[in-house]
Formats: structure tokens, C-alpha cells, sequence
């Protein structure tokens, strides 16, 4: 089982320009990272024991009903879809905030039982339990040369 990683543009300027001024690198870096989490991703780790792989995903802040979870062509699919909407009145001023944001993430499946898959999902934590397969013996074969 392997992680598909998107690509990651974490600045327009080219590196050479970011390395130049050491301020800009810094805010780069940080604000780049920021950005990676507010963007289209969260954080994965995947754990491998005797008999299961466990994809521990960190969806803060994510309502269960939020969450997806689909199979198609042995590639696992996480994604949510987060829309909140605040709106606050006091005396002189009226606030109102809204945050939307999608996230989408692919795990390629191997060995793995599907009909087995079990998700639940905890103070912000969404555990996916993929049960492995029994691995069938390699055939081996020797073949005559003539």
C-alpha cells in the first residue's frame, strides 16, 4: 500500500529568489505550511500491523456527516466537504464569517480485504481500518532453455 502525494507549488517566485532574503523564506515557509492544511489536503499516517493497515487521518473541526469514504479501482478516496457559517450581532457593529473548504485524498489499496474496511471517527480523527489479505504463495516455475 502506497500514498499518493500531490504536488506542492508552496510559492510563485523561484527558489533562488526565496533564498536570496532570508525574511521571505521565513514567511514562506511558514505561511506555506498554513496554506498546505487550509488547502485541498490533511495530515495522514499510515500504520502497518500483522493484520491490518490503519490510515489515521486529522479532519479537525469536521462533522462525521462531512466525510467520504469511497473505493474505485482499488484507491481508497477521503474527502470532505467543511462549510460553516457565523454571524454575530452586539450593540454597533454586525459580524459574519463564513469558511468553506474541500479536501480529497487517495490511498492506492494492495492486499487488502474491502468488504472488511471499518472507519470511525473521534475527536477529530478519522480512523480507517483496512483488514490484509491472506497473501497467496508466490508460483515459481523454472523454465527449460532449448
Amino acid at each position: 500500500m502506497f500514498d499518493l502525494v500531490p504536488f506542492r507549488n508552496r510559492s510563485r517566485r523561484q527558489v533562488s529568489e526565496r533564498d536570496e532574503d532570508p525574511f521571505n523564506n521565513l514567511m514562506s515557509n511558514f505561511f506555506g505550511d498554513m496554506m498546505d492544511f487550509a488547502g485541498s489536503n490533511f495530515r495522514a499516517d499510515i500504520k502497518e500491523s500483522e493484520t491490518e493497515y490503519t490510515i489515521e487521518a486529522e479532519m479537525p473541526g469536521m462533522k462525521k456527516e462531512d466525510i467520504n469514504l469511497e473505493i474505485n479501482n482499488d484507491y481508497l478516496t477521503i474527502s470532505a466537504e467543511q462549510k460553516q457559517e457565523k454571524e454575530e450581532k452586539n450593540d454597533n457593529y454586525i459580524r459574519r464569517e463564513r469558511r468553506k473548504g474541500k479536501y480529497a485524498r487517495s490511498f492506492y489499496l494492495e492486499n487488502v480485504r474491502e468488504d472488511d474496511i471499518e472507519a470511525n471517527y473521534d475527536d477529530g480523527i478519522l480512523r480507517v481500518h483496512l483488514p490484509k489479505a491472506e497473501e497467496t504463495p508466490v508460483k515459481k516455475r523454472t523454465i527449460e532453455i532449448k
